[in-house]
């Protein structure tokens, strides 16, 4: 029989049987049960040190950090604004004043967003002095600033349920977004432009589209629970004869030094654009 030849099936069946279990030997595998408790002892000990040193080097880590308040907020130093409603096609509005299914989903979502701002919301937040940036680096439990929807006139959606767009006058607001710490200086204020002159009358809520100081600064969703942002109504009176045609409007913050509106990277940086088109 020459080394080339094949063993028997019995016999390789054989041999494998006894590699898997010797009984004479009493090995599993190879090797004895001493030899195997004393690898699963190693690999214990092993990785169980890897798992302590992981926990503790995250346990470190988390000391450097604050539960309220992120470590690192150099990134953004101005806020962005934002509007409501937020059409669904690309900041495009548009809308017939003389049907009401058009325009139904902006009322319900301008309705939903104020539900927040609604006196009965607003029991634990408290009358600020305007005007004057509210600190409250002293106290543990911060106070909100209570936000009045009558700051927004024709646009709160108490007089006029359907916030001006069955009349041809729709309300957008707009809001600064929130970044913790931030003081604005000066008198801050949204201003809107359009880029067709002679097609639409621009008026504000609250007047000249002010931003009071005393909303600022925030301090986090945690430390700063019942925190609402201050919000600027838009209402756009667009001319009957400037009815289907599309108006870009586009809104700054201005007025305050150390808030940006100008960044060719970020389009929403202190700034915001949106289109509408209505018909009759």
């Amino acid at each position: 029989m020459t080394e080339e030849a094949k063993k028997p099936f019995r016999q390789s069946m054989a041999e494998w049987r006894q590699f898997i279990y010797n009984p004479s030997s009493g090995e599993f595998l190879g090797r004895t049960a001493k030899s195997w408790g004393l690898i699963l002892l190693f690999y214990l000990v092993f990785y169980g040190f890897l798992a302590a040193l992981f926990t503790f080097t995250m346990w470190v880590m988390l000391q450097t950090l604050s539960s309220d308040i992120p470590k690192y907020r150099d990134r953004i130093s101005s806020p962005g604004l934002m509007i409501s409603p937020k059409p669904d096609t690309a900041l495009e509005f548009y809308f017939n004043k003389s049907d009401a299914q058009s325009y139904a989903e902006y009322v319900s979502t301008l309705r939903k967003f104020l539900e927040s701002y609604d006196d009965s919301k607003q029991s634990q937040n408290i009358n600020c002095t305007a005007g004057r940036i509210f600190d409250q680096n002293d106290v543990a439990v911060k106070k909100a600033c209570r936000f009045n929807l009558s700051e927004l006139g024709q646009c709160s959606g108490k007089e006029d349920k359907t916030f001006g767009y069955s009349k041809g006058t729709p309300c957008v607001l707009v809001k600064v977004n929130r970044i913790i710490g931030l003081k604005p200086e000066g008198e801050p204020h949204i201003q809107c432009t359009s880029k067709e002159e002679g097609m639409v009358q621009i008026n504000y809520f609250p007047p000249e589209g002010l931003i009071d100081l005393m909303y600022f600064p925030y301090y986090g969703k945690r430390l700063h629970a019942h925190y609402l942002q201050p919000l600027v109504a838009v209402q756009l009176a667009i001319n009957s004869n400037s009815t289907k045609e599309e108006v870009t409007i586009e809104c700054k913050i201005l007025g305050s030094p150390n808030l940006k509106n100008e960044d060719d990277r970020d389009k929403f940086l202190g700034r915001i654009a949106f289109k509408v088109q209505m018909t009759e």
